[in-house]
């Protein structure tokens, strides 16, 4: 890691900025990348060593991350969903759960909360999982893709925070273990995790919020309010001027075969089988087979499929369609995780902490803390990465500054929060890439409509935090 001080906020700021101004997501990281090369010369690296595609883009993309993106998203989920598309899985979904328990456009959101919170395991999974299930029924219904697109991100990390049945807690636990007396092993680290979960306002606000919007209140944000007025009445469900990352067509554009008959065991027997090899081994035994499940997902979609009578070369054409729209996708994440590399190597996350200092009375750390945690997330695009960051510098402060054991409960939510917050509302994150990408959303109409009810979220997490903080 080059230290670059304040300049290393520069390749996230750029990327953002530009995000923003121009939305066009791909130059926009491009430009964050090769900012981060210059920051390097700026501070004395030589140019041969500050190349941008030596010393950022070949490490990212030959990660073992962006090997399971591919792995994942690309071949995995994108050729599943080319082969819903070929037998006509999602489309005879669509219409059954239209006719028999879907029928309004607020009982489709209702349903996506619900397929949000089921889908938990992780906020990339459940992005994935939720959106491409609903995206049919809800484009059925007329729900705007912003309304759809903010309910499926903002019920898949932060749910994962406040029903943590999943990797959460260990990987926190590992990150937090001896930085305090009470955490001096694993299993107190993972109690402690479970005990802090009343006081992850941020979360609990973010999927209440997004259940108040199913269940008919009134959206919070123009953008949202635009996009639901607009749907219900016009049928539009994207933007004029729209860009989505998916190509336009909905899952629900049939283009089977005449003499394969679909049904409902093409959807949820590839579904079925990736919940049973992921959720069961991790609730029973701790461990997680994420990779083989969503490889034996599609495989089982493909045996399917063989099984009812569908010649291999169609099998094999909608897979490579499938595979095909994901592109543009596997792309945007390969920048996105280059940049995230940028981050790592100036040490963004390390300066922020730094600027904070630790002269923070004790009634404003929580709220201090769940800032930092919002502008780190928000910057690098990452939740896990923010908590390696401040999680072991959060709790010796808070203990530090009063040695409560609620008073740790509160700092601990309010950094579970923040880093949900600001990964969640980032335009370079994966989750805001891939839950954008799943419901047929332009990922800037989706950053720009969710921050709203998102800051609303925060607001309130602080709020409560710094009060309870200051009794």
């Amino acid at each position: 890691m080059v230290e670059t001080g304040a300049l290393s906020l520069l390749p996230a700021c750029i990327t953002i900025l530009l995000a923003f101004a121009t939305r066009q997501v791909i130059p926009a990281l491009f430009a964050g990348v090769l900012t981060g090369s210059l920051v390097l010369v700026v501070s004395g690296v030589a140019l041969l060593d500050a190349e941008p595609v030596r010393r950022f883009f070949l490490p990212a993309v030959g990660s073992n991350g962006y090997a399971r993106i591919l792995l994942i998203y690309l071949w995995c989920l994108g050729g599943l969903i080319g082969l819903w598309k070929k037998t006509g899985g999602a489309y005879f979904f669509a219409e059954t759960i239209s006719k028999r328990f879907v029928r309004t456009p607020k009982g489709s959101l209702l349903f996506a909360w619900c397929l949000g919170v089921l889908f938990h395991q992780g906020g990339t999974i459940s992005t994935v999982l939720a959106g491409s299930t609903i995206k049919p029924v809800a484009d059925r219904h007329r729900i705007s893709h912003e309304e759809l697109s903010y309910i499926v991100d903002s019920t898949a990390s932060p749910v994962a925070t406040v029903l943590p049945f999943n990797a959460w807690p260990v990987y926190i636990a590992s990150l937090v273990v001896g930085s305090i007396p009470l955490l001096q092993t694993e299993s107190q680290a993972v109690s402690f995790f479970f005990a802090s979960i009343p006081y992850n306002f941020y979360g609990i606000f973010a999927v209440l919020l997004t259940l108040a919007l199913a269940l008919g209140v009134r959206p919070i944000g123009r953008g949202l309010r635009n996009s639901q007025v607009r749907a219900r009445e016009k049928g539009q469900l994207d933007a004029p001027g729209a860009d989505p990352i998916m190509p336009k067509q909905s899952l629900d554009d049939f283009s089977g075969l005449d003499n394969y008959k679909p049904s409902l065991l093409d959807f949820f027997g590839p579904i079925g089988v990736l919940l049973f090899v992921a959720v069961l081994p991790l609730v029973i035994f701790g461990q997680s087979f994420v990779e083989q499940a969503f490889l034996l997902c599609v495989l089982s979609g493909i045996g399917i499929a063989a099984v009812k009578g569908m010649a291999l070369r169609d099998i094999l054409d909608g897979f490579i369609q499938g595979c095909q729209s994901m592109t543009i996708g596997a792309i945007i994440l390969g920048l996105a995780v280059t940049l995230a590399t940028v981050s790592k190597e100036l040490g963004t996350a390390a300066f922020v902490v730094e600027i904070l200092g630790d002269q923070v009375p004790k009634a404003i750390l929580p709220g201090a803390l769940c800032l930092l945690c919002m502008v780190i997330a928000f910057a690098t695009g990452t939740s896990w990465g923010t908590y390696a960051v401040v999680f072991p510098i959060a709790l010796p402060l808070a203990f530090a500054v009063y040695p409560s054991t609620e008073y740790l409960h509160i700092c601990f939510g309010a950094v579970l929060g923040g880093a949900v917050f600001g990964d969640q509302c980032s335009p370079i994150s994966d989750t805001t890439i891939l839950s954008s990408m799943f419901t047929g959303c332009d990922m800037m109409d989706h950053v720009k409509t969710q921050i709203p009810p998102a800051l609303t979220a925060a607001g309130a997490g602080i709020l409560i935090s710094c009060t309870l903080a200051s009794l």
